[in-house]
């Protein structure tokens, strides 16, 4: 999250994303388990399909700690799509963002235990100058979750002015090492991924969208190609591409201009976040005004195509943040396409966490286990 999206927002639209260490702005500030086994029955009649999930469940960003880069450029091929894993009725997945990452597990489980249930995806980040972690992949398969890699094209702390990272320096092949060396620890891993490449794009707060940074119309999208390009090539079919913008808010660039083609996408997403009255720029916002415009362009730009919420979280100034909860379950559960949330449970420009408060606490809880 930049605090410069955030004056970008306007009153109308709550955002947030995730700037290395600082996030925040007008995007984004970046389950497993027996509680879930009798949720897929009873699910089963919403028609929802969970391409996500690992077995047959259904299915800002913080702290930016911390990418690297030798030219030499690759000729594109022509990409093969991602097969899809088998497509299963499910309830609405639960997924979360914790601030020191799936190796602290008490953070995990105090999630677990504050909303009854084991989360089923768990969201970290990294940037290009970090080496992809065996260790975080398989801290997260083992309590039975998805791992959702926020793969950040940029060096931590670096602002969103970096001319070495470039969107045509990337489609150049000036990060290719880095790249291939990531396609290569994805495809030895071998079990489902889902990475979200240079998130949140459609703002003005990362080196990587376009507008910023010197980077031209066009550019994100060849730069994303380029990536899965090199990445597939490794071997890594185990991966599920997780294409991931912010709620367009006014002045934000159009969805239209930055997708990579259907080719290259598996799952659409969006972050969005409600910042009530916390800033002098913000105000309340309702799950359904929050999302609903994002939904309907990713409907239009990829119709058919799963969908999640990536990042998203309320904070308590400005209205009820458990009614808040409630809703957001209940709106997100509604819309079959929608196969899972990811809450950022972090502490920040706000206090983004499920247990803010007891109340937020318990209405989490309490729409989680009625969705089931």
């Amino acid at each position: 999250m930049t605090l410069s999206r955030r004056r970008a927002t306007i009153a109308t639209v709550a955002i947030v994303a995730i700037v290395g260490t600082a996030s925040i702005a007008l995007p984004s500030t970046g389950l497993a388990g027996s509680a879930f086994d009798g949720a897929a029955a009873s699910a089963a009649a919403s028609g929802r399909t969970a391409l996500l999930a690992p077995t047959a469940r259904k299915p800002k960003p913080s702290p930016s700690p911390t990418p690297t880069a030798t030219p030499s450029p690759t000729p594109t091929p022509t990409p093969t799509p991602t097969p899809s894993e088998p497509t299963v009725d499910a309830p609405l997945r639960f997924g979360v963002s914790t601030p020191q990452g799936p190796l602290v597990a008490s953070e995990i489980a105090a999630v677990a235990a504050t909303v009854g249930e084991q989360p089923s995806i768990e969201l970290w980040y990294e940037d290009f100058r970090q080496p992809l972690s065996a260790a975080k992949l398989a801290a997260v398969d083992a309590r039975g979750a998805t791992p959702l890699i926020t793969w950040e094209p940029w060096a931590w702390g670096g602002g969103a002015t970096q001319t070495a990272y470039r969107s045509s320096r990337i489609t150049a092949g000036a990060h290719d090492a880095q790249i291939r060396q990531w396609g290569q620890a994805l495809a030895a891993w071998g079990k489902p991924v889902l990475l979200r490449y240079g998130h949140e794009m459609n703002g003005d707060w990362y080196p990587w969208a376009d507008g910023v940074n010197d980077n031209k119309p066009g550019d994100y999208a060849a730069a994303w190609r380029h990536v899965h390009t090199l990445v597939t090539a490794q071997g890594a079919t185990n991966v599920r591409w997780v294409w991931s913008p912010n709620v367009p808010y006014p002045g934000s660039t159009p969805l239209t201009q930055l997708y990579p083609g259907d080719a290259y996408v598996d799952v659409v997403a969006l972050d969005g976040y409600n910042w009530g009255s916390s800033q002098s720029w913000s105000s309340w916002q309702s799950p359904d005004t929050l999302f609903g415009q994002g939904l309907a362009e990713l409907r239009a730009i990829a119709p058919g195509t799963e969908i999640i919420i990536a990042e998203t979280a309320s904070a308590e100034q400005g209205g009820s943040k458990a009614d808040w909860n409630t809703r957001l379950i209940a709106y997100l559960d509604a819309q079959p396409d929608v196969s899972a949330v990811v809450w950022f449970d972090y502490q920040k420009e706000a206090d983004w966490r499920i247990s803010s408060s007891v109340a937020s606490a318990s209405a989490l809880a309490a729409a989680l286990a009625a969705r089931r």
